[in-house]
């Protein structure tokens, strides 16, 4: 169910109930009758305010999502509960996501919430890699941007036994990424088209991205916004991790 057309139905519905009350009290009052009540009336002068807040904040302001897999691990985990800049690049209508106002580009990266190219109702979050133009390699577990090699420093972080953490640098942008030490890395070369983007999950050796064909290059329309806070994580029936509400998302 797209929830984003829902709103908009139940605000525009609300919306003419409560438009269609003023009109009838209007013409009421000018011939001295009272009008009736009713109860869709009543309901829809209570409820539009609310749902009309709650569309411009999600549709134009900040959205939330929750992270269903590992992905983007160690920067985002399972169970963290995010919020969405959707005004970082732009403001979009809802549902028809025709943009109606431009407030930059998506920079290298930026960690950012897309619509799946081969399925739109579905969500997906990524790091942008590949801007338009770019050519990306990946090859023995290391990144190419333009037939040059992204920096990459080893840490004394670990995981687990089978992983280790690295620190990545995309231009000014420095972050943790996951590597396996058993897992072949899934190589290739790629040249982002104009008007797309090439994303890639932190959790490198473990993350369905860009560099398959099931999301393939990710078109600059299909882009919902830049993730910015964690607010919450609750992997559900773990206990919450408390230490990580309020973490800026780098």
């Amino acid at each position: 169910m797209d929830f984003a057309l829902v709103l908009v139905v139940l605000t525009g519905l609300s919306g003419l109930v409560c438009a269609a009350e003023i009109v009838i009290r209007r013409i009421a009052n000018s011939e001295n009758a009272e009008p009736s009540k009713n109860v869709a009336v009543e309901y829809s002068r209570s409820f539009f305010p609310v749902l009309l807040l709650v569309l411009v904040v999600r549709s134009f302001l900040f959205e939330p999502f929750r992270i269903p897999s590992s992905s983007m691990v160690p920067t985002l985990l399972v169970g963290d509960f995010i919020f969405v800049n959707k005004f970082a690049y732009g403001l979009r209508l809802p549902v028809l996501h025709s943009k109606i106002m431009d407030n930059g580009d998506p920079e290298r990266g930026d960690v950012i919430v897309f619509r799946l190219p081969t399925d739109p109702s579905v969500n997906y979050i990524k790091r942008l890699v590949g801007l338009p133009g770019d050519t990306i390699a990946y090859v023995n577990k290391r990144l190419y941007i333009n037939n040059e090699l992204v920096e990459l420093e080893q840490t004394d972080m670990e995981m687990d036994a089978s992983s280790v953490i690295a620190l990545e640098r995309l231009g000014d942008i420095e972050h943790n990424i996951r590597l396996m030490r058993f897992k072949a890395g899934s190589d290739g070369k790629y040249v982002v088209p104009a008007g797309h983007f090439f994303m890639m999950g932190d959790n490198r050796d473990n993350s369905q991205d860009s560099r398959f064909p099931q999301v393939g290059f990710v078109p600059q329309e299909n882009v919902v916004g830049k993730a910015v806070r964690i607010w919450m994580n609750w992997d559900f029936p773990e206990t919450p991790q408390w230490t990580r509400i309020g973490n800026k998302v780098e």
